[in-house]
């Protein structure tokens, strides 16, 4: 019997791996798309919306079943509860990432006002968060975790000095609202998707040592 629920924990683990990777992917390639206003790029990451519906469904659906099949204790309850909130953040990036596609469609067809700021910048910041709190999951390989509230601070920062820029560019011609409007709104999504990150960051230590953890 433990034998094979801890088989049928690893499935569940590789099931959410496989749901992290489309979340991540979403959210790298809708800022790709927004960069370069590519609108058929746009389409593909808004179109995985259903795709990663489904996963976060199935995998919630696993998750309760082992639950009730084999009750487990201790590391195994944590490693189940920790996939269960892995999956809701997981699922609200790749969301983020279906909505910054749209902001792509929404400025199409461009151009963009100074390389779009300091988004580019900002997303790197929170690509590597994600995908060091998702590698932490995968390995339970905790150093990757260090770091993540200086990180955190620096994606906070970036966010408030994309508004106050566009808020100067809107300023100075009233044109730029619309488009600034909308890298406001990027920078927001951005900044949540680090906080989702820290998020699924605090799971994974809990998972590991049993410790609750604040990061941000």
């Amino acid at each position: 019997m433990t034998k094979k629920f801890h088989e049928e924990l690893k499935k569940l683990k590789k099931h959410v791996i496989k749901m992290g990777e489309l979340s991540i992917n979403m959210l790298t390639n809708s800022v790709e798309a927004l960069k370069k206003i590519d609108i058929d790029l746009a389409d593909k990451v808004i179109s995985n919306k259903k795709q990663l519906a489904d996963m976060n469904l199935k995998v919630q659906e696993e998750a309760l079943r082992l639950i009730a099949l084999y009750q487990p204790m201790a590391k195994d309850m944590r490693t189940i509860a920790c996939c269960l909130k892995m999956i809701t953040d997981l699922n609200r990036i790749g969301r983020y990432g279906k909505d910054i596609a749209k902001v792509t469609k929404e400025i199409y067809p461009g151009p963009h006002i100074k390389e779009i700021i300091s988004i580019p910048q900002m997303n790197d910041i929170v690509c590597g968060m994600v995908r060091d709190a998702f590698t932490a999951f995968t390995t339970e390989d905790l150093s990757l975790l260090k770091d993540f509230s200086a990180r955190d601070n620096n994606v906070d920062a970036l966010r408030y000095s994309i508004f106050r820029e566009c808020i100067t560019y809107m300023m100075e011609n009233p044109k730029n609202i619309t488009i600034c409007t909308n890298y406001i709104l990027v920078a927001r999504y951005l900044e949540r998707c680090g906080d989702h990150a820290c998020e699924m960051a605090e799971d994974v230590i809990y998972m590991e040592t049993g410790k609750l953890v604040d990061i941000k």
